[in-house]
Protein backbone atom coordinates (compact mmCIF):
# COMPACT_ATOMS: atom_id res chain seq x y z
CA UNK A 1 0.00 0.00 0.00
CA UNK A 2 1.75 3.74 -0.96
CA UNK A 3 2.54 5.69 1.76
CA UNK A 4 2.76 9.32 1.67
CA UNK A 5 6.12 11.49 2.83
CA UNK A 6 7.66 10.46 6.23
CA UNK A 7 6.42 7.10 6.17
CA UNK A 8 2.53 8.01 7.41
CA UNK A 9 -0.82 6.52 5.71
CA UNK A 10 -3.20 9.51 5.31
CA UNK A 11 -5.69 9.11 7.99
CA UNK A 12 -9.21 8.45 6.75
CA UNK A 13 -10.53 10.56 9.69
CA UNK A 14 -9.93 13.33 7.58
CA UNK A 15 -11.72 12.84 4.48
CA UNK A 16 -14.94 14.41 4.37
CA UNK A 17 -17.73 13.10 1.35
CA UNK A 18 -20.20 15.22 0.41
CA UNK A 19 -21.37 16.81 -3.11
CA UNK A 20 -18.92 17.09 -5.42
CA UNK A 21 -19.25 19.98 -8.61
CA UNK A 22 -17.39 17.75 -10.79
CA UNK A 23 -17.46 20.18 -13.79
CA UNK A 24 -15.88 22.71 -11.64
CA UNK A 25 -13.30 20.18 -10.62
CA UNK A 26 -12.92 18.16 -13.46
CA UNK A 27 -9.39 17.93 -14.31
CA UNK A 28 -8.76 17.21 -10.22
CA UNK A 29 -11.22 14.45 -10.98
CA UNK A 30 -9.38 12.79 -13.69
CA UNK A 31 -6.12 13.30 -12.28
CA UNK A 32 -7.72 10.66 -9.40
CA UNK A 33 -8.61 8.67 -12.21
CA UNK A 34 -5.38 8.83 -13.76
CA UNK A 35 -3.74 7.30 -10.73
CA UNK A 36 -5.56 4.81 -10.01
CA UNK A 37 -7.15 3.39 -13.24
CA UNK A 38 -3.63 4.31 -15.26
CA UNK A 39 -5.05 6.45 -17.64
CA UNK A 40 -2.64 7.99 -20.37
CA UNK A 41 -2.76 11.96 -21.33
CA UNK A 42 -4.46 11.16 -24.80
CA UNK A 43 -7.03 9.11 -22.48
CA UNK A 44 -7.81 11.66 -20.09
CA UNK A 45 -8.10 14.59 -22.55
CA UNK A 46 -11.32 12.41 -24.30
CA UNK A 47 -12.52 11.74 -20.65
CA UNK A 48 -12.25 15.25 -19.72
CA UNK A 49 -15.30 16.02 -22.51
CA UNK A 50 -17.10 12.87 -21.68
CA UNK A 51 -17.67 13.70 -18.12
CA UNK A 52 -18.30 17.12 -18.62
CA UNK A 53 -21.32 16.07 -20.95
CA UNK A 54 -22.16 13.64 -18.81
CA UNK A 55 -22.70 16.17 -15.92
CA UNK A 56 -25.10 18.25 -17.93
CA UNK A 57 -27.66 15.26 -18.44
CA UNK A 58 -30.87 15.85 -15.94
CA UNK A 59 -30.22 13.77 -12.95
CA UNK A 60 -26.60 13.42 -13.10
CA UNK A 61 -25.04 13.52 -9.70
CA UNK A 62 -21.60 13.77 -8.04
CA UNK A 63 -20.03 12.67 -4.50
CA UNK A 64 -16.12 13.96 -3.76
CA UNK A 65 -14.14 12.84 -0.86
CA UNK A 66 -11.68 15.67 0.36
CA UNK A 67 -9.00 16.37 2.46
CA UNK A 68 -9.31 19.34 5.63
CA UNK A 69 -6.98 20.45 2.97
CA UNK A 70 -9.96 20.27 0.35
CA UNK A 71 -7.54 18.06 -1.80
CA UNK A 72 -10.00 15.67 -3.69
CA UNK A 73 -8.96 12.17 -2.92
CA UNK A 74 -11.92 10.25 -4.33
CA UNK A 75 -14.84 10.89 -6.95
CA UNK A 76 -17.80 8.66 -7.57
CA UNK A 77 -20.48 10.33 -10.63
CA UNK A 78 -23.80 8.53 -12.35
CA UNK A 79 -27.27 9.37 -13.95
CA UNK A 80 -30.51 7.44 -14.51
CA UNK A 81 -30.12 5.26 -17.23
CA UNK A 82 -30.98 5.87 -20.82
CA UNK A 83 -31.43 3.54 -23.51
CA UNK A 84 -30.56 5.90 -25.84
CA UNK A 85 -26.92 6.79 -24.13
CA UNK A 86 -23.60 5.22 -25.52
CA UNK A 87 -23.22 3.35 -22.88
CA UNK A 88 -26.24 1.26 -23.18
CA UNK A 89 -26.23 0.85 -26.62
CA UNK A 90 -23.01 -0.90 -26.06
CA UNK A 91 -24.03 -3.19 -23.10
CA UNK A 92 -27.63 -3.84 -24.42
CA UNK A 93 -27.03 -6.66 -27.09
CA UNK A 94 -24.82 -8.07 -24.25
CA UNK A 95 -27.29 -7.88 -21.42
CA UNK A 96 -30.23 -9.48 -24.00
CA UNK A 97 -28.16 -12.14 -24.67
CA UNK A 98 -28.12 -12.77 -20.74
CA UNK A 99 -31.82 -12.44 -20.83
CA UNK A 100 -30.91 -9.34 -18.51
CA UNK A 101 -31.81 -6.40 -20.49
CA UNK A 102 -35.01 -5.33 -18.64
CA UNK A 103 -32.20 -4.01 -16.33
CA UNK A 104 -31.24 -1.14 -18.44
CA UNK A 105 -34.74 0.89 -17.69
CA UNK A 106 -35.21 2.38 -13.99
CA UNK A 107 -31.67 2.35 -13.22
CA UNK A 108 -29.37 4.89 -12.12
CA UNK A 109 -26.02 4.27 -13.16
CA UNK A 110 -22.50 4.45 -11.58
CA UNK A 111 -20.26 5.66 -14.47
CA UNK A 112 -17.31 6.46 -12.82
CA UNK A 113 -16.14 5.21 -8.54
CA UNK A 114 -12.13 6.22 -8.55
CA UNK A 115 -10.26 6.84 -4.62
CA UNK A 116 -6.47 7.29 -4.70
CA UNK A 117 -4.86 4.14 -4.36
CA UNK A 118 -3.04 6.63 -1.02
CA UNK A 119 -6.78 6.18 0.32
CA UNK A 120 -7.67 2.90 -0.82
CA UNK A 121 -8.87 -0.11 1.58
CA UNK A 122 -10.52 2.11 4.28
CA UNK A 123 -14.26 2.09 3.18
CA UNK A 124 -14.11 5.84 0.99
CA UNK A 125 -15.51 4.01 -2.01
CA UNK A 126 -17.65 2.33 0.08
CA UNK A 127 -18.70 5.26 1.57
CA UNK A 128 -18.74 7.74 -1.30
CA UNK A 129 -21.71 4.94 -3.83
CA UNK A 130 -23.94 3.95 -1.11
CA UNK A 131 -23.85 7.63 -0.48
CA UNK A 132 -24.81 8.49 -4.45
CA UNK A 133 -27.19 5.47 -4.36
CA UNK A 134 -28.78 6.36 -1.25
CA UNK A 135 -30.50 9.51 -3.13
CA UNK A 136 -31.32 7.55 -6.34
CA UNK A 137 -35.01 7.47 -7.17
CA UNK A 138 -34.69 4.68 -9.17
CA UNK A 139 -35.20 0.60 -7.86
CA UNK A 140 -32.13 -0.14 -9.13
CA UNK A 141 -28.84 0.35 -9.85
CA UNK A 142 -25.49 -0.91 -12.72
CA UNK A 143 -22.14 0.28 -13.36
CA UNK A 144 -19.55 -1.66 -15.31
CA UNK A 145 -15.78 -2.94 -14.19
CA UNK A 146 -13.13 -4.45 -15.45
CA UNK A 147 -13.77 -8.11 -15.96
CA UNK A 148 -11.36 -9.35 -13.67
CA UNK A 149 -11.23 -10.45 -9.56
CA UNK A 150 -10.16 -7.03 -8.30
CA UNK A 151 -10.76 -5.31 -5.47
CA UNK A 152 -12.82 -3.20 -7.42
CA UNK A 153 -15.36 -5.86 -7.98
CA UNK A 154 -15.18 -7.40 -4.69
CA UNK A 155 -16.38 -4.06 -2.99
CA UNK A 156 -19.40 -3.62 -5.99
CA UNK A 157 -20.20 -8.09 -4.85
CA UNK A 158 -20.27 -6.64 -0.80
CA UNK A 159 -22.88 -4.50 -1.38
CA UNK A 160 -24.82 -6.60 -3.82
CA UNK A 161 -23.96 -6.25 -6.99
CA UNK A 162 -24.33 -9.54 -9.13
CA UNK A 163 -22.81 -9.70 -12.89
CA UNK A 164 -25.32 -9.36 -15.36
CA UNK A 165 -22.92 -9.96 -18.52
CA UNK A 166 -19.71 -11.04 -18.66
CA UNK A 167 -16.90 -10.17 -21.78
CA UNK A 168 -18.73 -6.97 -22.41
CA UNK A 169 -16.04 -5.72 -25.45
CA UNK A 170 -16.29 -1.31 -25.20
CA UNK A 171 -14.76 -0.03 -28.19
CA UNK A 172 -11.35 0.52 -28.01
CA UNK A 173 -10.86 -0.65 -24.51
CA UNK A 174 -8.57 -3.97 -24.67
CA UNK A 175 -10.04 -5.76 -21.57
CA UNK A 176 -13.20 -7.05 -21.31
CA UNK A 177 -15.55 -5.35 -18.77
CA UNK A 178 -18.58 -7.04 -16.56
CA UNK A 179 -21.85 -5.20 -16.52
CA UNK A 180 -23.56 -5.65 -12.74
CA UNK A 181 -26.61 -4.72 -10.91
CA UNK A 182 -27.87 -4.28 -7.73
CA UNK A 183 -30.85 -3.52 -6.38
CA UNK A 184 -31.47 -0.54 -4.07
CA UNK A 185 -30.82 0.89 -1.31
CA UNK A 186 -27.37 -1.50 -1.56
CA UNK A 187 -26.13 -3.78 1.05
CA UNK A 188 -24.74 -2.85 4.08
Amino acid sequence: MPHTAGGQLPDPREVVTGPLDLSARVDEALAVQAVAFGLTDEEIGVRRHIVLRHMSTPGARALGATTEGDRLVGFVYGMPNDRSQWWSTVVEPYLRQEGTEGWLDDSFVITELHVHPAFQHRGIGRGLITRLTDAAAEPRSLLSALDTDSPARALYRSLGYRDLARRVQFPSAPQPYAVMGAWLPLRR
